[in-house]
């Protein structure tokens, strides 16, 4: 009986709906701002659920809803007042990570809460000489890795397969490129899918790479991708909505005027690239509208499969970042003119997204 009913639910969700565009013309999504408590930074977002949000920034600060965003709650890490948290990973309202950065090499850490925050456990300290986390990524509540810049022709990879203790893979990872690094974008230069498929998106250096692993972080193969490559530049941000299809998004970070994206349709392998984005900067963060699957879901989100939002970033320090969308992985762009100033965005369905970021700005997106 209770299958039957949510099914009913979500059939008339879906028919409510109403599919991105009609006769030519995009049906742009509503936008609610919420008030999160804090005037911090808010650098990344992670949804749960329709409910349950967290999100995280400088100043050591996090927020968590569990009310899909009617309400925030704002608090800091104790001993972490002086990092910045550049990604954050929400399994419930109780249980989260957070990966820091900071000034010192033992700045880089991981700490998770199973008290919906009341206390926190630092998992990882970093000791290795000038290795930069920049983001973490999950594919069950305890299985993980975490990817750093390279250094000295070495990805200095970690995983969790327990969620409480991170070891090293380094030596299972592809020899990096010179220069070759990663853009913290928010927690998104890495993405995994499934059981076992993660991608890493890379730049700094001639050529900007996807590095790929289909077994859990066992094995990895570096692919070139076609996004302008530099020092500032490279591919940013990446997700994939299966094992098989998947955007990424980049740009130069040094120019307001860089912004480029490709998709591929074989786990990585091969690229091409989509039509321009309509964003001033690079993009630095992107998200599939159809987010974290539940059960029942497929009618929800069929007809979102393909629909990506993007935020870029402008110089200096992103301080009137833009945002567009696509209903179509890129080959039609949307504007989002209202939107600025954010960092990052994540879905939990097309109902409900959430925006974070300068001054602990929180928008609510729903398609």
């Amino acid at each position: 009986m209770l299958k039957l009913l949510l099914l009913a639910l979500l059939i008339g969700a879906s028919a409510s709906v109403g599919f991105a565009q009609e006769n030519g013309k995009a049906h742009q999504p509503t936008l609610t701002p919420q008030t999160s408590g804090t005037t911090q930074l808010l650098i990344a977002v992670s949804p749960v659920n329709s409910q349950v949000v967290w999100a995280a920034g400088t100043g050591g600060t996090y927020v968590l809803t569990t009310d899909g965003g009617e309400t925030w709650t704002a608090a800091v890490v104790p001993g972490a007042e002086s990092l910045q948290f550049r990604d954050v990973y929400g399994v419930s309202d109780k249980i989260a990570y957070l990966l820091s950065i900071g000034s010192n090499t033992t700045d880089f850490r991981i700490y998770k809460t199973v008290d919906g925050g009341a206390t926190w456990a630092i998992q990882f300290t970093n000791t290795f000489a000038n290795a930069f986390y920049d983001c973490f990524a999950f594919w069950t509540p305890i299985r993980g890795i975490a990817h750093s810049d390279s250094v000295n022709g070495v990805f200095p990879e970690i995983r969790t397969k327990d969620g409480m203790t991170w070891h090293s893979i380094a030596a299972n990872m592809p020899p990096a490129l010179p220069g070759e690094a990663s853009f913290a974008a928010s927690g998104t230069c890495t993405a995994t899918e499934g059981e076992q498929n993660a991608w890493i998106a890379t730049g700094g250096s001639t050529i900007a790479r996807i590095l790929a692993t289909r077994d859990g972080g066992n094995t990895w193969n570096a692919y070139d991708t076609p996004l302008v490559s530099s020092p500032s530049a490279g591919g940013i941000s990446v997700a994939f909505r299966d094992g098989r299809h998947g955007i990424l998004g980049g740009g130069d970070l040094s120019s307001n005027t860089s912004a480029d994206a490709a998709t591929s349709d074989d786990g990585g392998q091969t690229w091409t690239l989509t039509n321009a984005p309509p964003t001033p900067g690079a993009i630095f963060c992107l998200a599939y509208v159809s987010g974290n699957r539940q059960p029942f879901d497929e009618l929800f989100h069929h007809e979102y499969d393909r629909t990506v939002v993007v935020t870029a970033e402008t110089q200096p320090n992103f301080t009137s970042g833009s945002a567009a969308w696509t209903p179509d992985e890129g080959r039609t762009w949307f504007e989002l003119p209202t939107v600025s100033g954010y960092w990052a965005v994540a879905f939990a369905n097309p109902k409900a997204g959430w925006f974070v970021g300068n001054n602990g700005q929180i928008l609510k997106i729903s398609f």
